[in-house]
């Protein structure tokens, strides 16, 4: 299974080059699948494709760079964001976060006018949950964060114990809900507890899935009360 899985990742991030066009800035996700659409973009780069990359973490930057890719942190648009998803249904709602750069991400999607999500089979989903919901959380008196987060979610893990950080110096929380009838109140709960820096559910973005399947990637078109598909 996990080698079907891995290359329905290659077959996504591959696929979604098509949606890149020289000139364009372009917004760079983080995670494995990502990976490989970066990889077959420096293709494209190297190739003589002309493109701005604004990487949402800096292990993404660190790979652009490797690649090839020119790297910018201060654009005044985004044309496109290729990113991944840890989980996203049928209305395009996702949660992200499991590389723990969903600040940055959020940040990048956020102004890009397109948005492209890349993933195999297994993180589409029919109900949000399964996959933890990470929560970003300052250091600042994280206990009692912790703790109102708990009442919230009776089942919370500080990431790592404590020893993983995200770019901006925070520590990561894991919500496990196991199923989210309300994305969308989930969210406002956690968002509004004192500490919470972000919160990995992802919202009304509209996104274009391109989701490895079976040997070939499917183009789905999600948005709320929208979905459209094709090969």
């Amino acid at each position: 299974m996990t080698n079907l899985l891995e290359n329905e990742k290659r077959i996504a991030g591959i696929k979604a080059v098509n949606f890149v066009k020289s000139g364009m800035v372009l917004g760079l996700g983080t995670g494995s699948t990502v990976r490989y659409f970066l990889e077959a973009l420096a293709e494209k780069v190297n190739g003589g494709m002309d493109i701005i990359g604004v990487p949402t973490s800096k292990k993404t930057e660190q790979l652009a760079i490797s690649l090839g890719i020119k790297t910018s942190n201060s654009t005044d648009h985004v044309d496109l964001t290729i990113d991944g998803a840890d989980e996203i249904d049928h209305s395009g709602r996702m949660i992200k976060g499991g590389g723990g750069a969903l600040f940055k991400e959020r940040i990048v999607a956020s102004h890009s006018n397109e948005i492209v999500i890349v993933c195999d089979h297994s993180k589409y989903v029919e109900t949000l949950g399964k996959f933890p919901v990470p929560v970003e959380i300052s250091p600042f008196m994280e206990l009692l964060t912790i703790k109102m987060i708990g009442k919230l979610c009776p089942n919370v893990t500080l990431r790592n114990n404590g020893e993983f950080l995200t770019d901006q110096g925070n520590h990561i929380v894991d919500c496990n809900f196991d199923n989210i009838e309300n994305p969308e109140e989930t969210y406002q709960i956690l968002r509004s507890v004192p500490g919470v820096v972000d919160v990995g559910i992802f919202l009304h973005m509209k996104p274009t899935l391109i989701l490895g399947e079976k040997g070939y990637a499917r183009e789905i078109k999600l948005g709320e009360n929208v979905t459209s598909e094709r090969t």
